[in-house]
């Protein structure tokens, strides 16, 4: 370690995630050490701007060679995932692994079989369990108050989607299989946790429906530097420097059949004029649904029989207002990688859950071209699955 008691963080990758880190200096506690990313001027940027004293590479074998880093954070590129994290937990790196896990359900087999086999901690950044909206709603469900949990239905409008999801490598499924997979991994986890239940079978439509045919950049040009622009770049038809290749869909409906029964739908659009992920969550005795998921997010729980519509709800839970990015989960959810890097001992998120969402979200994926042809969800290795529910414990 970098001082007696004192974890040493290696961070791989400085680009948009790259301020996650930032929850990793805790005086006492952590301090970033190293980061390296492919791209020396944003790695060198992101230790002048955010990690003073910190080690610029731009190799991460580099910094996995280092003694003094004691455990990783991988937040790079999704397709690069499953590589870089099997490279640190061979390294012996307690390591963490912004979601989703991987891009393939392969790929994250194969970075938990390693995790077991070396023995090296493994976590996987699925921040919306931390998410106060989301505990709220899992305390709810948990304490029987719609009884049990019958179907949950997801509508997720991506706002500034052409922004952030066509204009880089997110809109090349070589890099991410889907935007299913890349922003749908988040609610099929929270899906999944509500429910307390995996999917089973996915059914799925969805097309390229406005970005198809957008002003594209020439190949191997970079976006420009104003390349969000919310005023200029609406409506969506008005984007331009879209990537080269956009082979990603931008509109896509989802059906789930959970284990035990239960059904739950996703939907999800990336050319709508505001943001918003809303759930409800439907049981034998109520429902509840959330207002936001943000600053003054409200959780309104109905269970007396009306005769119509009730916008007065029974209960209603209003969340505190964080002021911060992913209302405020990013810090929690660092603290409890660190926390199990150094103890061990049960987490919130667990690789398991993260392999299960990428898995419902590839066969979503793999439905939804082919006509939404139904898919089933490839079991895991029943000797990994009471590994990790062990707390990686041999």
């Amino acid at each position: 370690m970098t001082e007696v008691g004192v974890i040493g963080v290696g961070v791989i990758g400085a680009g948009f995630r790259g301020g996650l880190a930032t929850a990793a200096d805790v005086p006492g506690t952590s301090r970033v050490v190293a980061i390296a990313d492919v791209d020396g001027t944003a790695a060198r940027r992101a230790v002048a701007e955010r990690h003073p004293g910190a080690v610029a590479l731009t190799d991460p074998r580099a910094l996995l060679e280092r003694a003094d880093v004691d455990a990783v954070l991988v937040i790079t590129p999704d397709h690069t995932h499953a590589d870089l994290a099997c490279a640190a937990l061979e390294a012996g790196k307690a390591v963490f692994v912004d979601k989703p896990l991987a891009t393939t359900v392969a790929d994250c087999d194969r970075v938990l079989e390693t995790a077991r086999r070396t023995g090296s901690r493994l976590y996987v950044g699925h921040n919306m369990r931390h998410m106060p909206v989301v505990r709220a709603m899992r305390e709810i469900v948990r304490r029987g108050d719609i009884g049990a949990v019958q179907s949950i239905w997801v509508r997720h409008f991506v706002g500034n989607g052409g922004d952030f999801y066509f204009k880089d490598w997110h809109a090349e499924r070589r890099c991410t299989t889907s935007l299913l997979l890349q922003k749908a991994a988040h609610d099929i986890d929270v899906v999944h946790w509500l429910a307390g239940a995996y999917t089973e079978r996915a059914s799925a439509f969805g097309a390229l429906r406005v970005y198809g045919d957008g002003h594209r950049r020439p190949p191997g040009t970079p976006k420009p530097a104003d390349w969000l622009d919310p005023e200029r770049n609406w409506p969506p038809r008005a984007q331009r420097d879209l990537n080269a290749v956009i082979d990603v869909e931008d509109l896509s409906v989802v059906n789930l059949q959970l284990a035990g029964g239960a059904l739950a739908a996703y939907q999800q659009c990336h050319f709508a004029p505001d943001y918003w992920r809303n759930y409800t969550v439907i049981g034998d005795a109520g429902r509840l649904e959330n207002f936001g998921d943000g600053s003054g997010a409200v959780v309104k729980v109905w269970r007396r029989r009306r005769p119509g519509y009730a916008p007065d709800a029974d209960t209603e839970h209003v969340l505190p207002d964080s002021g911060e990015v992913h209302a405020g989960a990013d810090r929690p959810l660092i603290a409890e990688f660190l926390r199990f890097a150094r103890d061990g001992g049960p987490t919130d998120t667990s690789p398991v859950v993260a392999r299960m969402s990428v898995a419902a979200a590839v066969q979503a994926t793999a439905s939804l071209r082919a006509g939404g042809e139904p898919r089933a969800i490839p079991p895991l290795d029943p000797g990994l699955v009471a590994y990790f529910e062990r707390g990686q414990r041999s």
